[in-house]
C-alpha cells in the first residue's frame, strides 16, 4: 500500500500510524479474515485488529458489518495523547458514533510519528477488482474532530448500468416525431428572426468589426427596444438601458438617424476612434450597430443618470451638496482636458452641458454623448461646416463662423459652471417673465458685488464661499465673449486645483451683447443645427436629457 514492503515491513525507521481497513486476508501478515479493522505501527502486522462491525449503545450488542457491501461506512480515529491509547470505530451510515469502540491498543505514539507527519489515506487492491470512495472526512489535533455534514457527502458512483426504462421505449418514437416537427417550426421561426434582425453591413467595415455589435444582442439587451428601458429622448434620437445578453454588461444604446450630410464610413471611422478613448471621466463608447435607417451607439451605463436630473428636477432626487457640485466640476475639467490635449487626437466635444454629465455609481462625473464629437490632429486646423450644439452653450464665434474649436468647447463649460453653482438653466427668467441668459444674469451680480447672492438656494448657505467665489469668476471668464481672452481648459484646471490664481475680471471687457441680442431673437435654450453663413437660420430641436 506504499507504507511498507516485505524488507522492511516492521522497521522503526519507517515511523507510521494506520488504522487498517482490511477487505482481504494476508497470511503473510498474520491477518485474522478477510473483513477487519487493525491498528499497525510501523507495519502491516496489525498490533490491534477486530472483525468489522460495531456495539449497540442500548444493549451492548455486536452488529458485524461487510466491508465489501457498497454500503456507505462511517470510521473514527482518536489518539488520547495523555493516556497513549488508540481507537478506532466504524458503523453503517446515519448511524451516531457508538460509545465502545471496535479496536482499542495503548501505544505511545510520540515515539513512532516524527515532525513533520502527515495524515492521508493509501489502498491497494488484491486479485479482486475493488474501488475504494473516500466522500469525506474530518481531522484535529488537541481536541475533537469537526463533524461532518451529511447532507452535504456525495453519492456512490453507480457501478452497473441503469435499467432501460419502458416508459422511454415507448416515448421516444413519439418524441422523435415531436422533434421533427418541431425542428421544421424552427427552421421557418430561425428564417423569419434573420429577416428581423438583418443588418447594414459594408466590406469596409471588416476594419470595425471588434467595435460593432450585432443589433440582434441590442435588440434582446433592450427587450425590443420598449419604453420600460428608456432613459431619455430628442431629436437626436433614443436612449434605452440594457444588459448584453453574453457579457451581462449594462450600457446605454442611443438610436440616432444615419448622418445625411457626411459619408458613413468617415462618421462610423470616428466613433471607432472615440471607442479607443479611456478616462475615468468620460463615459465610454463602447462600439456602434447599423441597421437599415438608423445608426446605434452603446455607451457604458451611468446607474444615477444624468446630472441634468439633480439639478433641474425635484422630487426623488436628492440635492446635490457643494462638495459633490466642486468634485463634479473638476471631473468634467479633468476629462475635457483629456479630449483637448492628452489624447492622441484633439477632440472637440461640441455639446458640454449638465444633461451630457452622467454619474457612476458612486456619484462621480462623467461626461459623455460623443455623437456630436469631431477630431483633427494636433496642430492642425479644425474644419467645421455644420453647426450643432444647444442654444445657451454657444459661443459667439461658433454662432458666427460654425466653426468649432477647443474654445468654443472651454466657453460651454464656463457656462456649465454657472450652471452647477446656481443650479438654473442657461437661459432662465427674470422677474418680468423675460428670457435672461444666466451668464449676463451672474454678470449683473458681479457687477453689482453680490456675486455669491447668486449661488443655488437650495444649498441653504452651506457651501465653501471662496470654492464658490472661484467657480463663478472662472464660469464667467471661460464664457467669455472674445475667445482669446478665455483660459485653456489646462489653466481651467490650474484654477480649480489652487495651482494658480484666476485674474480678474475686467468689467470694461465683458460684453455680452451678442448673446442677449440672440436671446431677443426669441430662441429656444434647444440644440439647434444649421451651416454658417451670413444669414444663419436655426432649427429647434429638443435635447437629449437621462443618463447614458
Amino acid at each position: 500500500m506504499g507504507l511498507a514492503n516485505i524488507d522492511d515491513n516492521g522497521n522503526a525507521t519507517n515511523s507510521f500510524f494506520a488504522a487498517e481497513i482490511d477487505t482481504m486476508q494476508n497470511v503473510e501478515f498474520q491477518d485474522i479474515n478477510n473483513n477487519h479493522i487493525g491498528v499497525d505501527i510501523n507495519g502491516l502486522r496489525s498490533v490491534a485488529a477486530h472483525a468489522a462491525g460495531y456495539y449497540d449503545d442500548t444493549n451492548g450488542s455486536f452488529h458485524d458489518m461487510n466491508l465489501i457491501s457498497g454500503e456507505v461506512m462511517q470510521a473514527w480515529v482518536d489518539y488520547d495523547g495523555e493516556a497513549g491509547r488508540i481507537n478506532v470505530t466504524i458503523a453503517p451510515f446515519g448511524v451516531t458514533k457508538p460509545v465502545n469502540p471496535l479496536v482499542s491498543a495503548e501505544y505511545n505514539l510520540s515515539n513512532v510519528l516524527k515532525e513533520p507527519s502527515y495524515v492521508g489515506f493509501s489502498s491497494a487492491t488484491g486479485p479482486i477488482n475493488s474501488h475504494h470512495y473516500i466522500l469525506g472526512w474530518s481531522f484535529a489535533v488537541d481536541g475533537v474532530a469537526p463533524a461532518i455534514d451529511i447532507g452535504k457527502l456525495p453519492k456512490l458512483p453507480r457501478l452497473s448500468p441503469k435499467p432501460r426504462s419502458k416508459v422511454l421505449e415507448i416515448l421516444l418514437p413519439i418524441a422523435t416525431a415531436a422533434f421533427i416537427v418541431t425542428l421544421g417550426t424552427l427552421v421557418v421561426i430561425v428564417v423569419r428572426r434573420r429577416m428581423r434582425y438583418a443588418e447594414v453591413r459594408e466590406d469596409w467595415e471588416v476594419d470595425f468589426g471588434p467595435h460593432r455589435f450585432s443589433y440582434k444582442d441590442l435588440f434582446h439587451a433592450t427587450d425590443g427596444f420598449k419604453d420600460k428601458h428608456l432613459l431619455g429622448k430628442g431629436g437626436f434620437g433614443k436612449v434605452y438601458r440594457g444588459v448584453l445578453p453574453k457579457s451581462k454588461v449594462e450600457v446605454a444604446v442611443k438610436r440616432v438617424s444615419h448622418e445625411s450630410r457626411q459619408g458613413m464610413k468617415e462618421f462610423v471611422a470616428e466613433v471607432v476612434s472615440i471607442g479607443r478613448i479611456r478616462h475615468r471621466n468620460l463615459v465610454q463608447l463602447l462600439g456602434y450597430c447599423r441597421r437599415k435607417g438608423e445608426l446605434l451607439l452603446v455607451y457604458d451605463y451611468m446607474s444615477n443618470g444624468s446630472l441634468d436630473k439633480y439639478l433641474h428636477y425635484e422630487g426623488e432626487r436628492p440635492v446635490l451638496n457643494w462638495d459633490q457640485r466642486f468634485q463634479i466640476i473638476k471631473g468634467v475639467a479633468s476629462g475635457l482636458l483629456y479630449l483637448h490635449e492628452k489624447w492622441e487626437k484633439v477632440v472637440i466635444h461640441r455639446d458640454i452641458k449638465a444633461s451630457n454629465v452622467l454619474l457612476d455609481k458612486e456619484m462621480n462625473a462623467r461626461l459623455g454623448d460623443f455623437g456630436l464629437a469631431r477630431l483633427y490632429d494636433h496642430g492642425t486646423d479644425p474644419q467645421t461646416t455644420h453647426m450643432v450644439g444647444t442654444m445657451g452653450y454657444l459661443s459667439p464665434e461658433l454662432l458666427r463662423t460654425g466653426k468649432a474649436s477647443p474654445l468654443t468647447d472651454v466657453f460651454a463649460f464656463g457656462t456649465f459652471l454657472l450652471e452647477v453653482t446656481c443650479g438654473q438653466r442657461p437661459i432662465k427668467e427674470d422677474g418680468q417673465g423675460d428670457q435672461l441668459l444666466l451668464v449676463d444674469w451672474v454678470l449683473d451680480h458681479w457687477h453689482n458685488g453680490t456675486l455669491l447672492q447668486t449661488v443655488d438656494t437650495r444649498l441653504q448657505g452651506n457651501y465653501n464661499t471662496d470654492e464658490a467665489y472661484l467657480v463663478l469668476k472662472l464660469g464667467l471668464l471661460c464664457s467669455h465673449p472674445s475667445a482669446s481672452a478665455r483660459p485653456s481648459i489646462q489653466k481651467v484646471l490650474d484654477y480649480l486645483d489652487g495651482d494658480a490664481p484666476v485674474p480678474e475680471l475686467a468689467s470694461t471687457q465683458l460684453s455680452f451683447n451678442m448673446l442677449a441680442l440672440l436671446q431677443n431673437k426669441g430662441l429656444d435654450p434647444y440644440i439647434v443645427s444649421c451651416p454658417p453663413s451670413s444669414m444663419m437660420s436655426f432649427g429647434a430641436i429638443s435635447d437629449l436629457s437621462g443618463g447614458r
